[in-house]
């Protein structure tokens, strides 16, 4: 572990195990993937009974500050979980992710933490309970969309608001291309988190969906993109699956300019 990163464990578990409101307080992220390093975040998990656990969260901000220098703090309801606090301690600078969650909450969750301390117990008997279940790519929910992204996407370009196509590019390969390509190779499917080190195999094509700030080359992103999402469908998409066969090629028709009100050419 980062020497900034023990440093901070050894100096705010002491405070955790002195608030009686807390169960215990366990690790996830790279802190139990082994790939944690000096610009890891450190992700904390910190857990209440039932009867506490609302005022604790109400109370996340104070208990923040009592762990160390703390810069900035925000919670995460940008990404819909109004449970975590976002924070930055320093200088030297670590962002700490503090996650409150009661007992029962603990048991919904998406991997396995390492318990840093257990109070009486609880946490692992909670965690043995139930298994982690990361979310796997919902492949309709997929198809359902991925067409109307793509025209939304197209008709920018031909507008010209290309750092809105850029911004629309991008979304798709962190929600679509990059969580399919990381499920391919076997690993959890985090949209682009280390995919580099995770599905080297795919790099080459998911450079191609990158763009700069002109029409055409937005455009190859674009076709890019299609190209990439079509064959990863092809290879793990569920035969369950309901293609979205018209708009597709409706929208392939777009793009090949043959609509009749024009398309990425």
């Amino acid at each position: 572990m980062p020497p900034l990163h023990r440093a901070f464990l050894e100096r705010a578990l002491p405070v955790f195990q002195a608030d009686v409101r807390l169960a215990g307080v366990a690790a996830g992220g790279s802190f139990i993937t082994w790939e944690m390093d000096e610009h890891s975040d450190l992700d904390l998990v910190v857990v209440s009974p039932p009867e506490t656990s609302r005022e604790v969260l109400g109370d996340g901000s104070t208990i923040a500050e009592r762990l160390g220098p703390l810069l900035a703090a925000f919670p995460g309801d940008h990404v819909g979980e109004p449970r975590l606090l976002i924070c930055l301690y320093g200088p030297p600078l670590l962002h700490v992710d503090l996650k409150f969650l009661s007992l029962e909450e603990l048991l919904h969750r998406i991997e396995d933490p390492a318990i840093l301390w257990d109070r009486d117990g609880a946490l692992r008997a909670a965690i043995s309970r139930s298994p982690a279940e990361y979310p796997r790519p919902r492949f309709q929910w997929i198809e359902d969309r991925f067409w109307v992204w793509v025209h939304y996407t197209a008709t920018k370009i031909n507008r010209g608001e290309l750092f809105e196509a850029i911004d629309a590019l991008a979304f798709v390969r962190a929600k679509v291309l990059g969580s399919l390509a990381l499920l391919q190779a076997g690993v959890r499917p985090s949209g682009m988190r280390r995919v580099e080190q995770r599905a080297p195999a795919r790099i080459a094509a998911l450079r191609s969906t990158l763009s700069f700030h002109d029409t055409t080359s937005c455009r190859d992103a674009l076709m890019a993109t299609v190209a990439l999402y079509t064959e990863l469908r092809e290879q793990l998409a569920p035969t369950t699956m309901a293609r979205r066969t018209e708009a597709e090629r409706a929208v392939r028709n777009f793009l090949a300019g043959t609509d009749r009100n024009s398309g990425v050419s």
